[in-house]
């Protein structure tokens, strides 16, 4: 056990470096009968690509960008989770992981023209098409097994943990929780539609009050300002 949570915890760590350094490869493919055909990796999306045949500056993709700074603060949280002494940063490795990884699905799974800018070479081209190459669909498994990899490590972990100092491992206390939840949801006591349509009522009439008492108060502040400035 102890051994497939060390290789969960460096899976995820080198899956996330690999994620980086896939990131300065070809994302995109864009063909203008102007231009001709061009090659964009993931860093030149991410940070805007400038090019000198003609002068054209495509702005870059914040969505790419947060995927690209998303990624490294994954690998630094993996990294960091790699120390005995690190506690909670495998939870936020997980977390940030996966939320990563869905993200680079997103953009893997929409049209590339919504992710890249290529309004700058319509200008210019009176044709221009774009399609993704592989290594975008091959970052985002990468990304989910990164993600799943440091999930596993956290469970594992946590298991062997609780099994040193007796405690109920997450799974248990998650279980316990929602036990507890729905014990204390059957103890709830409804009201009936009259009180409800009667407490609404009231709280509309109060709001009604309150907003007119503020109403007036400004209003009448106002035009004391504009009276105190009149005067001078």
């Amino acid at each position: 056990m102890k051994t497939v949570n060390k290789v969960c915890q460096y899976l995820a760590a080198i899956a996330s470096l690999a994620v980086i350094v896939l990131f300065f490869v070809d994302f995109a493919v864009i063909v203008s009968d102007k231009i001709g055909t061009i090659s964009v990796s993931g860093g030149q999306l991410a940070f805007g690509l400038d090019l000198t045949n003609p002068m054209v500056v495509m702005s870059k993709s914040s969505k790419l960008l947060f995927v690209f700074l998303m990624s490294i603060i994954t690998l630094v949280c993996n990294a960091v989770s790699l120390s005995p002494k690190s506690k909670n940063v495998k939870y936020a490795s997980a977390g940030f992981g996966l939320f990563t990884a869905i993200y680079m699905l997103v953009v893997a799974l929409s049209r590339p023209a919504k992710f890249v800018d290529v309004d700058p070479l319509r200008e210019v081209s009176k044709s221009v098409t774009i399609s993704y190459t592989a290594f975008v669909y091959i970052i985002a498994v990468v990304l989910f097994v990164a993600a799943i990899a440091a999930i596993a490590h956290l469970f594992i972990n946590d298991k062997l943990v609780c099994d040193k100092e007796k405690k109920p491992t997450i799974m248990k206390r998650v279980i316990r929780f929602l036990r507890d939840y729905k014990s204390e949801v059957k103890k709830i006591v409804w009201p009936s539609l009259k009180d409800v349509v009667k407490n609404t009522l009231i709280v509309l009439i109060i709001c009604v009050i309150i907003g007119v008492f503020i109403w007036l108060a400004d209003f009448g502040l106002a035009k004391l300002l504009d009276l105190i400035l009149g005067t001078k």
